[in-house]
């Protein structure tokens, strides 16, 4: 007997057969869900609408380095060139652990608070082993995430200059075109070369934050020089004082710098992100700053050289590709790598030797 309870001795007790285990695929689905394509004049249409979906796709369209998706997404960032430049261009940065994530959304829920349209282009670094990123700031941000006039989108950076992904001015174009007044621009942490960040925005913040031992440490020129404003956040409970000598000691340190291009004399307040305190006048001197650049001029004209700039960024990238991606030159490549490897042939060379290789197939 197959199962022995089912014996006569055993009244009331009964097992069932039962069945044999199925497979966890379906053996009957036969076909793949294949995934809709749209026109450049689809993806358009939706952005100009709004369609956050449709603005999500497009994002992740223009961030493909497939040649088919981007020979599309060049035609959707043409068709919304003439829709752009009316929003407020802002650029984060800060030490790992100075709060960007939470003060962008301290700033962002304010901001939505006053009517406007929040767009995040949150970065995310990329792992050097795996190329992988978690893109966790979007669930760091709770509040804004929920807002319907916010939108966030985090991207790898994919190990681009200053930790800011290739795709975000582009992107920035999408956004704008989509009726986005406000754009915010976080970057994965200070560097002493953030100017792929600094060559995208009309403002750029540093964020800073005291109490981690040397204050000195965070005055690096490089940054310093290219910041519009300094934050000194989490000024709150103990961190009070402390954070107003610092805030004193970054003012100080603006003023010993030479007078910027624009004209405009940055300076240094203190904020809480976790109580929301301070964070308006973080935004107002932003506002001061957007006036008085627009009043003097400099504002569109520190536009027109960031394009400028990205165009030969542009160039060097088209370049870098067509160098890596030329078939002839993989095995050149390979060869060159070997010999250098065998000591049979300097780096630089081999480099040489390639470049000029590479000058004849063209």
């Amino acid at each position: 007997m197959k199962h022995p309870e089912n014996a006569a001795e055993y009244k009331g007790l009964t097992v069932n057969a039962g069945v044999e285990n199925l497979p966890s695929v379906n053996p009957y689905a036969t076909f793949k869900r294949k995934k809709r394509t749209f026109t450049a004049e689809e993806y358009f249409e939706g952005i100009r609408k709004g369609d956050m979906s449709m603005l999500g796709q497009a994002v992740t369209l223009v961030e493909s380095s497939l040649p088919q998706d981007q020979e599309i997404a060049q035609k959707v960032i043409e068709l919304c060139l003439p829709y752009t430049g009316h929003s407020i261009r802002l650029g984060i940065t800060g030490v790992p652990g100075a709060g960007k994530s939470t003060f962008i959304e301290a700033l962002g829920t304010e901001i939505c608070k006053m009517g406007k349209k929040l767009a995040v282009l949150a970065i995310d670094p990329s792992s050097e082993r795996t190329k992988g990123s978690i893109l966790g700031d979007k669930t760091r941000m709770n509040e804004l995430s929920t807002a319907a006039n916010a939108f966030i989108r985090p991207s790898p950076s994919a190990g681009s200059l200053g930790g800011v992904a290739r795709k975000t001015r582009e992107s920035i174009v999408l956004c704008e075109a989509a009726g986005f007044d406000t754009i915010f621009v976080e970057t994965v942490g200070v560097g002493q070369s953030e100017t792929a960040a600094h060559s995208m925005v009309d403002y750029f913040l540093l964020l800073q934050v005291t109490g981690t031992g040397d204050e000195l440490q965070g005055i690096k020129r490089g940054i310093m020089e290219m910041a519009d404003g300094i934050a000194i956040n989490k000024c709150d409970g103990n961190n009070i004082e402390r954070a107003q000598a610092a805030r004193v000691s970054f003012k100080n340190a603006l003023a010993l710098f030479p007078p910027t291009e624009s004209g405009w004399q940055p300076s240094a307040v203190c904020c809480s992100a976790i109580d929301h305190t301070g964070v308006l006048d973080v935004w107002h001197n932003i506002e001061e700053y957007v006036a008085f650049t627009k009043q003097n001029g400099y504002f569109e004209h520190h536009r027109t050289q960031q394009a400028k700039y990205w165009m030969y960024e542009t160039i060097n990238g088209a370049l870098l590709n067509g160098f890596y991606q030329n078939e002839k030159m993989e095995r050149l490549i390979a060869e060159a790598e070997q010999k250098v490897l065998n000591n049979e042939i300097s780096s630089f060379i081999a480099a040489n030797d390639l470049l000029n290789q590479y000058k004849h197939s063209l």
